[in-house]
């Protein structure tokens, strides 16, 4: 079976390898999208054939497969809450399979659902409502019609073969409030709508129960996310740093500080979420010129983004383009230099870039006019047209006057920067250049180096004439000894 390089599946009846189809009653599939640390899951009844799916992403045909190789039918597609850091499949699901889309019951959409109720109780077995069975939880706090799904293999089952917690409880952290304080929401109120939905929804079931999150590390969800996909509600109850005892005034305090930075496209997201968008469709992309590239840029406003490795983009790039590695979380990074709606010409390696176009669709981005084909070769054929990054080591710094930018997130900044930095992570640099000197030398630096060559790419793409990044990054100068 073809598995998409940046997903992971764990397919199973009791959560290890896949068991034979009539061995246990329920079918449990997690879908992990490594690029964008996201999970989404497929639970059916066995006997009964029936299927729901919870959180999809955009491109389904993973899903549509598996139910059809398993007999499933899937009746309902559930949304734990309305999502920000990707564009969700509820849409495309729906038309495929004619299934019920369905939310929390404070959710308010622009397309028609069904509003599961708290306690409300989902039988995806037979008519004598025996099998697998799932009850909805009210948890508001990430979002005010969040939910959570406890599931069971049968009805009277002690403990539950799992939950699924959506962006409530995460493996080591819990959902950050502060992503709806500009709707109505202030994060210390959502905050202590959380705590109370911890506490008395999912901290009340047993300590064996399995959990089952939304995201996994290097979601901009939250600040402490395991790469553990899977745990248990014991094992979060004494380790998870945000499930200690404490009161309800100190849980408020320590979740609504030191969140990572959003990207600029969670916003256009979760409108799209919940409003609705157009349907992904697979269209052939276009092959384009340098020339015409260029063109579209000047033209059309068209970003120009690179997709090809570090070291290749630093070597030679065109001038003016924009960069993130299909390496990396490459559409979360496109989502903070790319404004949402912008069409976008794609520099990619030959055979990557539909595998761009698709990792951006899952963000919402879906103008990608075309892309160049074999973009270093058709460089290294126009030299006139490339730019190299200009790039110094932590050691050259002090022979370097200059604006400083430390492009990491304010809890790496706090927890050590090179002097006299200034912290602007990436996610928001894009709203602060008016307020950096562009007739002065611009240096900018991250962890290692990575997304200090994202903002030096789009500094360049906005006009700023003198930028480099640090090589190594602030690990780079630990290293080196110019920082402790």
């Amino acid at each position: 079976m073809y598995v998409h390089p940046c997903i992971r599946t764990t397919d199973s009846a009791r959560g290890g390898p896949r068991a034979p189809a009539l061995e246990a009653t329920v079918h449990f599939a997690q879908y992990y999208l490594d690029c964008l640390s996201q999970a989404s899951y497929l639970i059916g009844d066995q006997r009964s054939g029936r299927a729901v799916l919870v959180d999809p992403r955009r491109d389904i045909d993973d899903y549509l497969r598996d139910a059809d190789e398993l007999g499933l039918r899937i009746e309902l597609v559930i949304e734990t809450h309305i999502h920000a850091d990707f564009l969700s499949g509820h849409l495309e699901l729906a038309r495929a399979t004619g299934a019920t889309i369905a939310f929390g019951e404070a959710a308010e959409t622009g397309f028609p659902i069904r509003r599961l109720r708290d306690g409300e109780r989902l039988s995806l077995g037979g008519i004598a409502g025996d099998g697998v069975t799932l009850t909805v939880l009210a948890t508001p706090g990430h979002t005010p019609e969040s939910i959570c799904l406890v599931i069971h293999e049968h009805p009277d089952d002690d403990v539950p073969f799992g939950v699924l917690t959506g962006d409530t409880l995460f493996v080591g952290d819990v959902g950050r409030p502060d992503l709806l304080s500009s709707a109505g929401h202030s994060p210390q109120e959502m905050a202590a709508r959380l705590h109370r939905s911890l506490h008395s929804k999912l901290m009340v079931l047993p300590d064996a129960t399995r959990i089952f999150p939304g995201h996994g590390a290097g979601s901009a969800c939250g600040r402490n996310l395991s790469t553990e996909t899977s745990s248990t509600i014991g094992d979060q109850r004494r380790l998870n740093y945000a499930l200690q005892p404490m009161p309800e005034s100190a849980f408020v305090e320590l979740v609504t500080a030191g969140q990572p930075a959003a990207p600029g496209y969670f916003a256009h997201d979760a409108a799209l979420n919940r409003n609705g968008h157009p349907l992904l469709e697979a269209t052939p992309l276009a092959a384009l010129t340098l020339k015409e590239a260029r063109t579209a840029r000047d033209e059309h406003g068209a970003a120009l983004l690179d997709c090809r490795p570090l070291a290749d983009y630093t070597r030679a790039h065109l001038t003016g383009s924009l960069h993130t590695g299909l390496n990396t979380r490459f559409a979360e990074y496109a989502g903070c230099v790319v404004p949402p709606g912008t069409p976008i010409v794609l520099l990619a390696d030959p055979g990557t870039e539909d595998e761009a176009r698709l990792r951006l669709a899952r963000i919402g981005y879906d103008r990608v006019l075309g892309h160049v084909p074999d973009p270093t070769a058709a460089l290294a054929r126009e030299p006139a047209l490339t730019t190299p990054t200009r790039r110094l080591t932590a050691a050259e710094l002090a022979a370097n006057p200059c604006q400083l930018i430390d492009v990491r997130n304010p809890t790496e900044y706090e927890a050590g920067a090179l002097p006299g930095a200034r912290n602007i992570p990436l996610a928001t640099l894009t709203h602060h250049l008016d307020h950096l000197d562009r007739t002065r030398p611009v240096v900018v630096y991250c962890h290692s180096g990575n997304r200090s060559v994202i903002a030096a790419a789009l500094l360049e793409a906005r006009g700023f004439g003198d930028v480099r990044d640090v090589v190594g990054g602030y690990r780079g100068a630990v290293e080196e000894g110019v920082a402790g």
